[in-house]
């Protein structure tokens, strides 16, 4: 059952276990970062962070990463190694902070997400970052947020139904990490507390018309960014990512399915590619951006 207690248990131990998993690391020397960015009106919620080779000379492509953390934790600071060894491939990053639940429900994130794109469509030029050639990713909660964006920004009577402007960008791509995509069913299912406690409690909930707007599955076009669904084989969320990438397919979406790890390999479990001391997160991220390249 969702309460309190275990929101501020996932936040204290969830920051523990990353910042052990990113000790010792530190900004490469290849990269420029812009820090603590605002874009929009909600305080340290809404600041950014973009990473970009020093080298980089006119407008590059941008991969905009959307943390995970069950709704409820996370921060841009917690992705920043990450991203940043996205950046040294020749992309620029921007690392977002959003606002979390429970203390901000369905659609602050969305919205917030859609403001980090209305920033790029103004200010991108401002950083090297071209527009036209926007990448997102996102893992875990992240994966499911990047794709219920992405299903509003390529599905236009979708976007009217939150009563959401989609700024003049366009998303080339899409990787959904670990991810948990079929957003109604879990809504549907008041199994998953975090979910909820992101959706709001109350008979909101049971609303066709608020479901219709949770809906991603439902309101997938062939207009949906081409998209790299992967997992692991020690991934809890293993079972989500055929199923999506089967979605795509049907839909005519250019995709790809890749799972790895082996059985029985904890290491390479739940969002594993975050941690960039291991190898095959290295070999997951490398194969990620050779999918990017083929769209921007």
């Amino acid at each position: 059952m969702f309460t309190n207690f275990k929101v501020k248990s996932i936040r204290k131990n969830w920051a523990k276990s990353d910042a052990k998993r990113d000790f010792g690391l530190v900004t490469p020397d290849e990269i420029k970062r812009y820090d603590n960015i605002s874009y929009g009106p909600y305080g340290n919620d809404n600041l950014l962070d973009i990473y970009i080779r020093k080298d980089a000379t006119g407008l590059q492509p941008a991969i905009v990463n959307v943390h995970g953390g069950a709704w409820v934790y996370g921060s841009k600071e917690v992705y920043q190694f990450y991203c940043m060894q996205l950046a040294l491939s020749g992309f620029a990053v921007v690392n977002i902070n959003y606002r979390l639940a429970p203390e901000n429900v369905f659609p602050a994130a969305i919205i917030d997400i859609n403001t980090v794109m209305e920033f790029i469509e103004e200010h991108g030029c401002e950083y090297n970052i071209d527009k036209d050639r926007i990448v997102m990713v996102g893992d875990s909660a992240g994966g499911q947020l990047v794709s219920h964006y992405a299903t509003y920004a390529t599905n236009s009577e979708f976007a009217k139904m939150l009563k959401l402007s989609i700024p003049n960008i366009t998303i080339r791509a899409l990787g959904l990490n670990c991810g948990i995509y079929d957003s109604k069913e879990m809504a549907m299912g008041k199994k998953e507390d975090m979910f909820l406690a992101y959706l709001g409690k109350g008979k909101h909930i049971r609303d066709e018309k608020f479901l219709g707007m949770v809906d991603t599955i439902g309101n997938i076009t062939a207009k949906f960014p081409p998209s790299f669904v992967m997992s692991a084989q020690e991934d809890f969320l293993l079972s989500k990512a055929e199923p999506m990438y089967q979605k795509l397919q049907s839909m005519g979406v250019q995709s790809v399915v890749k799972i790895y790890g082996e059985k029985g390999n904890k290491e390479i479990g739940h969002v594993f590619h975050v941690n960039i001391k291991l190898d095959e997160a290295t070999r997951c991220n490398n194969d990620e951006i050779e999918f990017f390249k083929k769209y921007v």
